[in-house]
């Protein structure tokens, strides 16, 4: 049934968006180089759609015939709807007409000019989309941020963290991206770098090829890293528990392999000039259905609340579920997770939307309630999409400075 009404779907937009291409021209390799792209577009999607899959994570393959597809329907789907605006007001006109002494309605110039107006919008949608395809999911920024704490340990005044999340290797496809982007990273030169969740889609292999290239990431005090629910294997059909678990264990034995400090409801020191800050990781815990393996109380046993802490969370609706309102006081959290869909529009300082906003209070960047904050990274790579549409991969850069805060 959902095959059915999507496929009626399509066709109603693509009708609409075809009689918006005649209007523009009547060119037979016009019309046809339109049906050809449409045949081919959803036949390799229906295509891909029947090809045998171990888990409910799109394939390169899938993920390529989506975007194409979501290219292609955007486009088509505001010609309809241009279309249909002029039909409902031709309609309206028309009718109106037949009761006025006016000879019949035909205004065949202002259909025209609004097939052009409809073509030109259009494009932007598909441009973009095909942009976030093919450059936008390896345009990566670093966002600075600077917070200020009155309890910082006066050794850590200026203290420099890099944090990345959401790396999803088994969608990458080119290396020499992937390599600028680490690359960019080490060249913040941080003090300590962070990891919050989400090394692969589904299986530790996904990491054998790009292990080297990750061991590169080095900070004067460390690597640390945690798990997100990816990194489970919760996504895929196991032969067995025990063969799911050999995989998480795998996975594992990479962050270490890497010379990354895998955090597992546990706690570490930061020591400088005989002061500290704690690092305290917990697993994966989220709403939704997501895996709640975290264990706060545990990771944070032995520590008070006047201990500066930072909080190593994939999902950020843990912040806002437990940590934020937490006794022990979480001064920082970095989370990630959301990916900010990998689809919105943001201009600094001035306005900020994502469809992910409705489903997370949290969804990017820096986000304060009591006087502390979460930062949820935008993500490293990207999954099920391969693009980015107006939300591009991000290196998070966090100073901390003692104090309060500049008015």
């Amino acid at each position: 049934m959902r095959w059915l009404i999507f496929i009626v779907f399509y066709l109603i937009i693509d009708i609409y968006a075809f009689q918006v291409l005649r209007n523009f021209t009547r060119s037979n390799w016009a019309l046809g180089i339109y049906v050809l792209i449409s045949v081919v577009v959803v036949g390799n999607f229906i295509y891909q759609w029947m090809q045998p899959t171990e888990g409910t994570v799109l394939s390169i393959g899938r993920g390529y015939a989506f975007g194409f597809l979501l290219a292609v329907m955007l486009a088509k789907l505001l010609m309809s709807l241009f279309m249909l605006g002029e039909d409902i007001f031709r309609l309206g006109a028309g009718t109106l007409s037949n009761f006025s002494s006016e000879e019949g309605f035909n205004m065949p110039s202002r259909r025209k000019f609004i097939g052009q107006l409809a073509l030109g919008i259009a494009a932007i949608p598909l441009a973009s989309v095909l942009y976030g395809m093919y450059q936008g999911r390896y345009n990566f920024r670093v966002l600075r941020y600077t917070l200020y704490f009155e309890d910082l340990p006066d050794a850590f005044d200026g203290y420099k963290i890099s944090q990345i999340s959401d790396v999803h290797s088994g969608s990458f496809d080119n290396k020499n991206k992937i390599k600028y982007g680490v690359d960019l990273l080490n060249e913040q030169e941080s003090d300590l770098i962070l990891f919050t969740g989400d090394l692969v889609n589904n299986e530790a292999a996904e990491m054998d090829s790009w292990k080297e290239m990750f061991s590169s990431i080095k900070a004067k005090d460390g690597v640390y890293s945690v798990l997100g629910n990816h990194d489970y294997g919760d996504y895929k059909n196991w032969s067995s528990a025990e063969e799911k678990l050999e995989n998480l264990n795998k996975l594992k034995n990479t962050h270490a392999e890497m010379g990354w400090n895998l955090l597992l409801n546990e706690h570490r020191f930061i020591e400088k000039d005989n002061q500290r800050i704690a690092l305290v990781g917990v697993e994966n815990w989220g709403i939704g259905g997501f895996k709640k393996a975290g264990d706060l109380d545990a990771a944070a046993d032995g520590l008070l609340a006047k201990d500066f802490k930072v909080l190593l969370s994939h999902d950020p609706s843990h912040w806002q579920e437990m940590v934020k309102n937490d006794e022990k006081n979480y001064h920082l959290t970095l989370s990630g997770h959301t990916h900010g869909m990998q689809f919105g529009i943001e201009i600094p300082g001035w306005f900020r939307w994502s469809p992910v906003q409705y489903r997370y209070k949290n969804w990017a960047g820096i986000y304060e309630e009591f006087g502390r904050y979460i930062n949820v990274n935008r993500g490293f790579g990207y999954l099920a999409f391969p693009g980015r549409v107006g939300i591009w991969p991000e290196i998070s850069v966090i100073e901390l400075k003692k104090g309060s805060k500049p008015a």
